[in-house]
């Protein structure tokens, strides 16, 4: 738990370019913690341990469940990029939601309160990469601003383990704009799946320019939501 007066926090990020804009934002240093490779440092009152999940609930839960496990934690918080879901959010908004809906279940999440922007709608986590337009009409009409495909899987875990926690997810793409193949570009831990990729360009020479909008709106979201985060974490 906490050490002296300070907090305890694990930070998670999904992929990659979520963990280098969290390392760089948190000022944090590479370490080994029971031999598991994290990242660590102090961030105003909190001593912070961050790592990586990987995409998708699977290796949410049991990313959530390798960090529990290194100690005790006063906070959990999941920090990364985010599909937008209707008109009220742009790439690169940040998005601290009211709500997590666990897409498979329907359980609800309520995050703790951060300083930071006021939060508002909901996030949707589930493995399903949705873009068809009828079951996005159907997110917006449950007040649904963003998807994602981890943040509903810490939050049950911390719930279980009666640990608070928190998010802060910022827009990388629209999710009316994907297609069901795009998924496929990533591997599991977020870097390039380099022979995916040229099968995909192979096929949708004409998606290039959407997709290097795409990467360049990743890392804006995934920096805009670590720096928010650690602003967050500095006043816990």
């Amino acid at each position: 738990m906490a050490t002296g007066n300070r907090v305890r926090v694990g930070v998670l990020a999904p992929m990659k370019i979520e963990l280098r804009s969290v390392v760089k934002a948190f000022s944090l240093q590479p370490a080994r913690i029971n031999g598991v490779a994290v990242h660590t440092g102090v961030v105003g009152n909190a001593e912070v341990v961050a790592t990586p999940t990987g995409i998708g609930t699977a290796l949410a839960t049991s990313a959530t469940e390798r960090l529990l496990g290194l100690g005790e934690f006063d906070r959990v918080m999941v920090v990364g990029v985010a599909g937008g879901v209707g008109p009220s959010v742009r790439i690169g908004d940040v998005v601290i939601p009211e709500v997590v809906v666990d897409g498979l279940t329907g359980n609800e999440y309520r995050p703790a309160p951060i300083d930071g922007p006021a939060p508002r709608g909901s996030i949707q986590t589930s493995d399903d990469f949705i873009v068809d337009p009828e079951r996005l009409a159907q997110l917006i009409a449950k007040g649904v601003i963003a998807v994602d495909m981890e943040t509903g899987s810490v939050a049950a875990v911390c719930a279980n383990h009666g640990v608070s926690w928190s998010t802060v997810r910022s827009i990388s793409d629209r999710a009316e704009d994907g297609d069901d193949e795009m998924i496929a570009m990533a591997n599991p831990d977020g870097s390039p799946n380099g022979k995916a990729i040229v099968r995909y360009f192979a096929r949708h020479p004409g998606r290039i320019p959407y997709m290097l909008k795409v990467g360049r709106g990743g890392m804006t979201a995934a920096r805009n939501a670590a720096t928010i985060a650690a602003a967050a974490c500095a006043k816990l």
